[in-house]
């Protein structure tokens, strides 16, 4: 029996591209010396994309006339578009679910790093300023008594507030609607939670309807005693605006995985002294990705069997 061909723009995990051999024909647009060559070649042949974060719409449709499923690697899928996907009946999955946890843990490590300036100490301590200096400076901020607004209630943001309970934080939250069966406080804007709380956590996915949703009237609300956890995407707080409401004490620090244009991160963000920064290693443990890997396979195996994907993102309902 002919197996499917699957086009794979760049490399994956060997749990990805061991099974991907061994149950279709993969086609390594990332090996290509001419990716434009070899799409002209076989774009045509191609029914289905492992998709690592490449950007996708009707450019890479166009040259993929056949294709019938992206199964992309990650929970967020802003770097598809899916209205161009749904236009050219092109299922698309993602990997909710099996990171939940680990990014969860991510975001309670990132906001005790960031409140009590654990990383900053670690530096103090490696640069021999303990030896030198003395004991490193006491933290003017405590996560004891803080009041935490989610922003992004999905299914991280409710890991995360479990874990923050546990921590004594009042949890409070902002999305799109409010959830029924949620007894945290609902706030219809997302000023209106910055005003009630002083620890925003940032889960929110990325894309138009989210692009600097976290801007100047937020960090303001927010106030001098303001923390900003952001473990969505970078593209939700406006960095710019970030900068200044640090640099000039209209909220008090930041702890951020995720930044506007990764790898690059601003050195005046850098800079600040109450900022504590992580290479967007969220869901980044070896067990984590082989899930997340695991499910891009098992979505493609899926609908090549049965027609049906495993983990449609929410759009496709309509497809």
């Amino acid at each position: 029996m002919t197996k499917p061909d699957i086009l794979l723009p760049r490399k994956m995990l060997p749990i990805v591209e061991e099974q991907l051999d061994e149950a279709f024909t993969v086609h390594r647009l990332y090996e290509a010396d001419d990716r434009t060559a070899m799409l002209a070649q076989i774009g045509g042949r191609i029914r289905g994309v492992a998709n690592g974060f490449v950007a996708m719409g009707n450019t890479l449709l166009a040259d993929l006339p056949n294709a019938e499923i992206v199964a992309s690697f990650g929970v967020g899928y802003d770097h598809i578009n899916v209205a161009d996907c749904l236009a050219a009946k092109v299922m698309v999955t993602h990997t909710p679910d099996v990171l939940n946890e680990e990014v969860a843990d991510t975001a309670l490590g990132l906001l005790l790093m960031t409140v009590r300036e654990l990383g900053q100490a670690e530096q103090w301590l490696r640069a021999g300023a303990w030896t030198g200096k003395g004991p490193y400076p006491l933290t003017q901020a405590t996560l004891q008594g803080r009041r935490m607004g989610i922003f992004g209630l999905g299914r991280i943001g409710k890991a995360i507030a479990k874990r923050a309970e546990s921590f004594g934080l009042d949890i409070e939250y902002h999305g799109r609607t409010q959830q029924e069966g949620v007894d945290y406080p609902y706030h219809a804007t997302l000023t209106g939670l910055a005003e009630a709380c002083d620890t925003l956590m940032v889960v929110a996915p990325g894309g138009a309807a989210t692009h600097h949703a976290v801007n100047a009237d937020v960090l303001k609300a927010l106030g001098p005693n303001g923390i900003v956890i952001n473990v969505g995407r970078g593209s939700v707080i406006d960095e710019a605006a970030l900068i200044e409401a640090l640099e000039t004490g209209t909220i008090y620090g930041a702890g951020l995985d995720v930044f506007e244009d990764e790898p690059n991160v601003p050195e005046a963000l850098l800079a600040l002294p109450r900022v504590t920064v992580l290479p967007h290693v969220g869901s980044a443990s070896q067990a984590t990705r082989n899930s997340m890997g695991q499910l891009v396979v098992d979505n493609l195996k899926s609908w090549f069997a049965t027609g049906k994907a495993l983990t449609p993102v929410p759009e496709m309902t309509r497809l």
